[in-house]
């Protein structure tokens, strides 16, 4: 018989503790005139609901699939290499064609930078077949490297795999466990950090931080497409001999803990603000504004953000959400609307450095490459940026 997750048997409290939220701002409403981002929105809610419903049932469906996708182990891996070869080819003859076209019929002089070629505008501007054949298979190109490296990733660090290659065996008990719970907030903190620091990683994380409300409902706004990207593996805590089930157990209770600190109703907890992450240390990571922007990742202890340069203390009032507001909420937009801007920038991108910088480097690089790629004439479209996450 399967182990009962703890964040599903936590879900009852959940839903008691929100309602014992909203119960709290009743007796203490808003002055008059007042806009208090912590009070429930039905429709904010609903969303954030659905969306930590969606994943929660997520993993079911792209589990399988990503596992055949798998290259070396499956034919869909297979067929993900070949198309992920056969686009990336495509695409750089498209590359080869648009610059022969851009200048006259003949490739620039050898050693030449794209900078200091004719600017790229031109075949970003003019829809001809050239310019949507090269689109298109450079989003598929990109797309299908990014799916295989993610499912080869997985397969390799999962932590049933490493378990076996621990070398001094899985060792159970109290210290074993705490080691568990320790070592899964360690590595938390940096794939947190790497979440707000690459637009790949981003692009899951951004769910989290759309909401510009912030109260015990928004800790339910998760991700659904956590599957699809990279990251420092929890697995290696097996390597340290902490049985899988242990690390399955610190990741329950790392989310357990994370859920009440997404609440306006709790200002302070004392001397522990010094140890722990709390509400106001992750009220400020949800902010919007410069100075909250990448900071506090940590779950459980702030310790790691004070040793690693990433603490920011609640000072000025929160404005919760994202530098550029998604403003709606439609679960479709907030679970995508960071993969199709990624799309897009990757579909009009010139050369290769700049549809995998779009990829991996962060949010804040891409609205500014962007905006140097951009024709005058035409706007430039939106990139939700991290606050801090």
């Amino acid at each position: 018989m399967a182990r009962p997750d703890l964040t599903v048997l936590a879900i009852p409290a959940f839903i008691g503790a929100m309602g014992a939220e909203l119960w709290w701002q009743r007796r203490h409403p808003a002055a008059p005139g007042e806009e208090r981002a912590g009070d429930y929105e039905l429709g904010d809610t609903i969303a954030s609901v659905t969306m930590g419903v969606g994943s929660l049932v997520a993993p079911f469906v792209t589990g399988p699939l990503l596992r055949r996708l798998t290259p070396g182990s499956t034919k869909g891996g297979t067929a993900l290499l070949a198309l992920g070869a056969a686009a990336g080819a495509a695409t750089t003859v498209g590359d080869v064609l648009r610059r022969r076209r851009e200048h006259g019929g003949t490739l620039p002089e050898a050693g030449t930078l794209p900078s200091d070629a004719a600017p790229p505008v031109t075949a970003r501007s003019r829809a001809d077949a050239l310019g949507l054949l090269t689109a298109g298979s450079a989003v598929a190109a990109v797309a299908s490297t990014a799916v295989a490296a993610a499912t080869i990733w997985t397969a390799q660090t999962s932590a049933t795999r490493l378990a076996r290659l621990a070398p001094f065996g899985l060792r159970t008990g109290a210290a074993s466990y705490l080691l568990g719970i320790a070592g899964w907030d360690f590595i938390y903190y940096w794939n947190h950090r790497l979440s707000h620091e690459s637009r790949w990683l981003w692009a899951v994380h951004v769910v989290h931080h759309s909401s510009e409300r912030y109260n015990l409902s928004t800790a339910l706004r998760q991700p659904v497409a956590e599957g699809f990207t990279m990251a420092v593996p929890y697995g290696l805590l097996a390597l340290a001999g902490v049985p899988p089930r242990y690390i399955e157990d610190a990741r329950a209770l790392n989310l357990i803990y994370q859920f009440w600190i997404h609440t306006e109703a709790v200002r302070s907890i004392g001397w522990l603000e010094r140890v722990l992450n709390t509400p106001s240390h992750h009220r400020a990571h949800h902010g919007s504004q410069r100075q909250y922007l990448d900071i506090n990742h940590g779950s459980i202890l702030i310790l790691w953000d004070k040793l690693f340069g990433t603490f920011e203390p609640e000072v000025e009032r929160v404005r919760y959400g994202l530098t550029r507001n998604i403003e709606t909420f439609d679960v479709r937009t907030i679970a995508t609307h960071e993969w199709r801007d990624i799309a897009t920038d990757v579909a009009t991108a010139p050369t290769w450095a700049d549809r995998f910088g779009f990829l991996l480097r962060g949010p804040g690089w891409a609205y500014e490459r962007r905006a140097e790629l951009a024709p005058v004439a035409e706007p430039v479209s939106r990139v939700s940026e991290p606050v801090a996450g």
